[in-house]
């Protein structure tokens, strides 16, 4: 083997490795500062063949000791169970998106922090809607979200309810209203979902937490770029009490993926555009070839009747 290739693979092999083991000094200083143990490997390797899951007395363990042993569909299973429910192939544009997607849905739902809100649903069906409302095949993308939400354990119909409502709410509203009720004030349907989670020091934030968010943000009049959306996120958050730089990322995110979709729908309609053009200029085509064709043969048929009178 070509020693440059040979050396350049090692350096793969060495550089994969590093990502998956911790450094001996970062090791030796985590385990020091933690004052369980002596810093060396033998009682590194003592405490975890020692481990046994939910034992642990913390609050964290001490809340879901209950789901010790409890079997987790993983993600393949998940994928495979949108596969078959969906019961047919995905359009090749869209098959690394919702494989994405499936993933990152299963594996929040099936936290045991999880707790489904209207702000939640609102930000799946949101983000569900800017993903598939230009698929290919009609109808395809109703069957594609009702596959998801199947497959990860979700009632459809819940969640569009919560999501419906969520919308219905906002309607009205300024961005102080929702700055209000993200504090926990007054009797709306966000209220309660804010104080829950500022009172929960183990509440969950999730991608679509935040997409429903930006979804709220729209309703009521904010400008949906990410300079725009980014100090008011941090709003919403803080007004919460809980960080605002993850939700802050994925709105971020959320637009990338917006002005891609935005960008290959403009680009299928340029095409749809070219092929009519292309359509109508071959029917034009033959139109004139049909009308030369028909002028022809009136030539023709006088020149055969004037022969004919001719001869006789």
């Amino acid at each position: 083997m070509n020693i440059k290739y040979t050396a350049l693979i090692a350096a793969m092999a060495t550089t994969s490795a590093a990502a998956f083991t911790t450094a001996p000094s970062t090791l030796v200083r985590n385990t020091a500062l933690s004052g369980l143990a002596d810093d060396d490997i033998e009682s590194i390797i003592e405490r975890a063949v020692d481990y046994n899951p939910a034992a642990a007395k913390t609050p964290f363990a001490e809340r879901y000791a209950s789901l010790k042993g409890a079997e987790i569909k993983t993600v393949g299973q998940a994928f495979a169970d949108f596969t078959e429910i969906l019961g047919q192939p995905i359009n090749a544009l869209y098959k690394n998106m919702m494989t994405d997607i499936v993933g990152i849905t299963h594996l929040t739902v099936v936290s045991a922090r999880f707790q489904r809100d209207p702000v939640w649903s609102l930000g799946i069906v949101a983000a569900l809607d800017l993903l598939l409302k230009n698929y290919p095949e009609p109808d395809a993308g109703d069957k594609i979200a009702s596959a998801l939400f199947e497959c990860v354990g979700l009632n459809e119909a819940e969640v569009r309810a919560d999501a419906a409502a969520a919308k219905a709410w906002v309607q009205g509203k300024t961005k102080d209203d929702i700055i209000a009720a993200m504090k926990g004030e007054g009797d709306s349907l966000i209220a309660p979902i804010a104080k829950a989670a500022a009172d929960d020091e183990f509440w969950m934030y999730s991608r679509f937490f935040g997409i429903g968010l930006v979804a709220l943000m729209d309703e009521v009049g904010v400008e949906m770029n990410a300079d725009d959306v980014y100090p008011v996120m941090e709003e919403f958050m803080s007004a919460m009490g809980k960080s605002h730089f993850t939700a802050c990322s994925d709105s971020d995110t959320y637009f990338k993926v917006k002005n891609k979709l935005d960008m290959m729908e403009t680009m299928m309609k340029e095409i749809e555009i070219r092929e009519k053009k292309r359509m109508a200029q071959r029917l034009e085509d033959k139109a004139e070839a049909a009308i030369a064709k028909a002028e022809r043969d009136v030539e023709m048929a006088k020149e055969i009747e004037k022969e004919a009178a001719t001869k006789s």
